[in-house]
């Protein structure tokens, strides 16, 4: 009897090991990531890249946009890898002009300082696919939103592929369906597309990307629309900037929901979260509950930055983010 008390005993405390460090980190820790990676390899790491990104976003606020969507954009392209930063080669067409990110994605000269500074520190350690991850997190966080604990260890990809970002990276004309779907496919829910969508508190974007909504939407704000068409025409201007949340654009903060309570949302997709569907709940909780949407928000950058890394013996660190070594 005491042996099988003992034998149960151990099973339970080997269930308990397995399951602790998932439950502590969730997909992150589970995808061979970890929060003490560079703790002895490149200790001031997450200072550098804090400093880095303290600067790039006191020289412009929008900065710090821009670098949260090259990680997203990233991410959702066969996983956090930092194939969205390598430029074209004689063998693969990477990701940089895929019409998603062509004369779009920004930042690029960011993460180059950043990873200056970290070889540095400690040449030939640190991946550029962490130094991105490091640097979303600290992008929102520097606009006044939520910190988290970002888990460490992705290599960087040997190749990109155009064709990939084109397929997997949701549009701005996306209905809320095909929104589910596509986070669905990268193992994230509803609510986590919902709060990361809540990304877009920050940021400009082009008038080809919201052109459709304004002219020929008929769930727009007709004030909102008529103040977004004196800069955006009907045709021509495509690379005129808007504000994508009309109330605070350099702020991180729930005003994107409330935007979305008066139908303010500068894309379709937007607008799309709030429009009689399953993700009107929610929205409306988040317009309301700041607390909520910034603690759901970096739990889901979490899940987001634990798609598919490359560890281990996989991929490289990169020494150019540019190039393959």
């Amino acid at each position: 009897m005491a042996a099988s008390a003992s034998s149960v005993i151990r099973c339970l405390l080997t269930v308990a090991a397995v399951l602790a460090p998932l439950l502590a980190g969730g997909a992150a820790a589970g995808g061979g990531l970890s929060t003490s990676f560079y703790s002895k390899k490149c200790p001031n790491v997450q200072s550098i890249v804090r400093a880095g990104m303290a600067s790039a976003v006191a020289a412009e606020k929008r900065m710090g946009a821009s670098i949260l969507r090259m990680f997203f954009h990233d991410c959702f392209v066969n996983g956090c890898d930092a194939s969205i930063m390598l430029d074209d080669t004689a063998t693969f067409t990477g990701e940089n002009n895929a019409g998603p990110n062509a004369n779009s994605v920004r930042g690029y000269e960011v993460i180059d300082a950043i990873k200056t500074q970290v070889e540095a520190s400690c040449n030939a350690t640190v991946s550029c696919a962490d130094i991105l991850a490091l640097a979303a997190r600290d992008a929102v966080n520097l606009l006044g939103g939520p910190t988290w604990t970002v888990y460490l260890g992705r290599r960087d990809a040997r190749t990109a592929s155009q064709n990939d970002a084109n397929a997997n990276l949701p549009g701005p004309g996306s209905t809320l369906a095909t929104l589910v779907t596509m986070f669905g496919n990268k193992g994230l829910s509803a609510r986590d597309m919902t709060a990361l969508s809540g990304a877009h508190t920050i940021g400009q974007a082009r008038c080809a990307t919201f052109r459709d909504r304004i002219y020929n939407d008929a769930n727009i704000n007709a004030t909102f629309a008529s103040l977004r068409q004196q800069t955006c025409p009907q045709s021509g201007g495509d690379a005129a900037l808007a504000p994508i949340d009309v109330q605070s654009p350099e702020a991180f903060d729930n005003a994107y929901y409330q935007n979305l309570m008066s139908r303010q949302g500068l894309f379709h997709s937007d607008q799309e979260l709030f429009s009689g569907g399953s993700q009107d709940a929610l929205v409306k909780k988040y317009s309301g509950n700041a607390g909520m949407f910034a603690a759901d928000f970096a739990r889901a950058m979490v899940r987001m930055g634990a798609i598919s890394p490359l560890t281990g013996t996989q991929g490289e660190v990169r020494l150019d983010c540019r190039k393959v070594n």
